[in-house]
C-alpha cells in the first residue's frame, strides 16, 4: 500500500507541492506521517482561490448553503472521529479521552454555526420622514485561519464555523506538527457535497506560509491561537494592510480558593485544569492562590491528588496526563522546576521521567512562589508546573490575580455565591468559572484581557471579526396627500 502524504487542497483539488516532511509520534519519538510543506507561492494561490470565489459567487448571500456545509461538514467530521483523535494523540501527546471529547467538541461548533448561518440579521432606522438607514451584516471577506498544534480539531472548527456562517471564504494553515490532522479535516470538507470548491483552502507548510497569510493584501481577517509574542509579530505584520485581527493568545490562569470552598471538589478540578494536555492549554491553571486560613487544610490534599497523576503514552488508558510536545518543552520544563525549588519552597517537586525517546513525559509540579513579580508568576510556562501563594483578604486575592499581564481565564473556588460573584466581577479574565475549571462550549464566547489577545470565539461574539456592518441610506420622502 502506498504511503499517504498530506498534500495541499485549493479549489477543491490535491495539489502536491513543496518538501516532503514528517510529523512526530509526541510519545515515542518516531516519524508518523508525511506531508507536503509548501511556501510563499502556494499560500498566494490559496489566498488567490479564496478572493475569486468571494467576489464572483453568490456564497456569501446564500445563507441557507451556509447553514447546510456546516451540516455537511459535522456529519463528516463525526464519522472520522475516532481516526481524528488517535492522530492527535499520537502527533502532540494529548491523552486519548480529551482528544475524542476535543474532536467532539468541533462538531458541536459546526452544527452550533450552522443555526447561526440563518440567524443573522441586521436592523432598520427612520431617521425623519422618509429617511431612512439600513444596517446590514455582511461577510468581511477572505479570511486566514492559523491553527496550533495543541488542540487542532476545536481550535480550527472555533474559527472555521463562524467564518463560514457569517460568508467569509478560508484558507487554513493549521499547524506543521499536527500535518496529519489537517489532512483529515481536508478530506472531510472534500466529502460536503453542498461546499462549492474554493470557499475553503487548507495547506501545509511552516513560518513562510504563515508570513504570507498575515501579510498578503487581499486577506481581510487573520484569525490565530497561539502565544502573545506571535500574536504581537502578527499584529505588526498585519499593520501595513490594516486586517482585522482575532486572536486569542497566552493566559496565566489564578485559581482562587476561600476558607469556606470544598477543600476536596477544590484539589480535584485544579489538579484537572493544571494538567489538562500536560499544562499545555492557554486555560489551564498556572497559579493557585489560597486564602491562609485554608493552606494546611488545602494543599495536603492538592498535593494528594497531583500525587495520583499518572503519565505517559496517551493512548494507554490508565494515564490522565501525556507528553510535553517534544524534547525542547522538557527542558523547559526542568529549567523553571529547578528555578522554582531554588527560589520558592518545594510542595511537590517535579521531575522529567525516564524511559522513552524524547525525556518529555514529566510529573506535575507545585511550588510556593510569594512574589507577584517574579518570572514564574509572570510568564507563561506552559507545562503542569503550579505556583502557590497565600491570601488574606478577597482584595489581596484579586490585587494579586490580577499582577500578571494576562487575562484568559480564572477559576473561584468557594460555597459563598455572593463572593463568587464579587471575586468573578473583579477579575481581568475573560472567562471565570465558579467551583469548576476549564468549561468550554461553542455557545459560550471566550477571548482574554490585555495580552491574551483581542475579539471573541465561541458564541453569537464569534461571528463578530468575520463581518461588518454596512449603512445604506435613502431618502423616499412623504406620501402624498390631498
Amino acid at each position: 500500500m502506498q504511503e499517504e502524504i498530506a498534500r495541499h487542497w485549493i479549489n477543491g483539488e490535491w495539489i502536491a507541492d513543496g518538501d516532503v516532511n514528517a510529523t512526530t509520534d509526541a510519545y515515542h519519538g518516531t516519524p508518523n506521517a508525511k506531508f507536503h510543506s509548501g511556501g510563499k507561492t502556494i499560500a498566494e494561490s490559496a489566498i488567490d482561490t479564496a478572493r475569486t470565489v468571494f467576489d464572483r459567487t453568490a456564497w456569501a448571500h446564500q445563507p441557507r448553503l451556509r447553514s447546510a456545509v456546516l451540516l455537511e461538514m459535522a456529519d463528516a467530521i463525526e464519522q472520522r472521529k475516532d481516526e481524528i483523535a488517535r492522530q492527535i494523540a499520537i502527533e502532540n501527546g494529548k491523552v486519548l479521552p480529551h482528544c475524542i471529547h476535543e474532536t467532539s467538541a468541533a462538531i458541536s461548533e459546526a452544527r452550533y454555526y450552522a443555526g447561526l448561518a440563518r440567524a443573522i440579521f441586521g436592523r432598520v432606522s427612520e431617521i425623519d420622514e422618509g429617511k431612512q438607514s439600513i444596517f446590514a451584516q455582511e461577510a468581511v471577506g477572505v479570511a486566514s485561519i492559523i491553527v496550533p498544534w495543541n488542540a487542532p480539531s476545536t481550535l480550527l472548527l472555533r474559527s472555521l464555523g463562524p467564518a463560514l456562517a457569517a460568508g467569509c471564504t478560508v484558507v487554513i494553515k493549521g499547524a506543521h506538527q499536527t500535518s496529519s490532522v489537517n489532512r483529515i479535516y481536508a478530506e472531510c470538507f472534500a466529502n460536503c457535497p453542498s461546499l462549492p470548491p474554493g470557499v475553503i483552502n487548507v495547506i501545509h507548510g511552516e513560518l513562510e506560509v504563515s508570513q504570507t497569510l498575515c501579510t498578503h493584501r487581499e486577506v481581510d481577517v487573520i484569525s490565530f491561537t497561539g502565544s502573545s509574542g506571535t500574536g504581537k509579530q502578527i499584529m505588526a505584520s498585519a499593520a501595513p494592510t490594516l486586517k482585522r485581527l482575532s486572536l486569542e493568545l497566552g493566559g496565566k490562569a489564578p485559581a482562587l480558593v476561600f476558607g469556606d470552598a470544598d477543600m476536596d471538589k477544590a484539589a480535584t478540578e485544579i489538579v484537572r485544569g493544571m494538567n489538562a494536555h500536560t499544562g499545555q492549554m492557554c486555560t489551564a491553571v498556572a497559579r493557585i492562590l489560597v486564602e491562609s486560613s485554608a493552606w494546611d487544610t488545602f494543599v495536603p490534599k492538592l498535593i494528594a491528588a497531583a500525587k495520583q497523576v499518572n503519565a505517559g503514552d496517551p493512548l494507554d488508558a490508565k494515564n490522565q496526563m501525556g507528553p510535553l510536545m517534544d524534547e525542547d518543552s522538557a527542558g523547559r520544563y526542568a529549567a523553571n522546576a529547578n528555578l522554582a525549588g531554588e527560589e520558592g519552597e518545594t510542595l511537590l517537586a517535579g521531575e522529567v521521567l525516564n524511559g522513552h525517546p524524547l525525556n518529555n513525559v514529566v510529573s506535575p509540579a507545585l511550588y510556593e512562589l510569594q512574589d507577584d513579580t517574579h518570572r514564574l508568576v509572570q510568564s507563561e510556562l506552559f507545562s503542569p508546573i503550579g505556583i502557590l501563594q497565600r491570601f488574606d483578604s478577597e482584595e489581596e486575592a484579586v490585587v494579586s490575580a490580577n499582577a500578571t499581564r494576562y487575562g484568559l481565564a480564572a477559576s473561584v473556588h468557594t460555597n459563598n455565591h455572593d463572593r463568587a460573584r464579587r471575586i468573578a466581577r473583579a477579575l481581568k479574565s475573560g472567562t471565570v468559572w465558579i467551583n469548576c475549571h476549564n468549561r468550554l462550549f461553542a455557545e459560550a464566547e471566550t477571548g482574554g484581557y490585555r495580552e491574551s489577545g483581542m475579539g471573541r470565539l465561541h458564541g453569537l461574539e464569534g461571528l463578530t471579526d468575520f463581518m461588518e456592518t454596512k449603512h445604506i441610506y435613502a431618502e423616499f420622502g412623504r406620501l402624498p396627500t390631498g
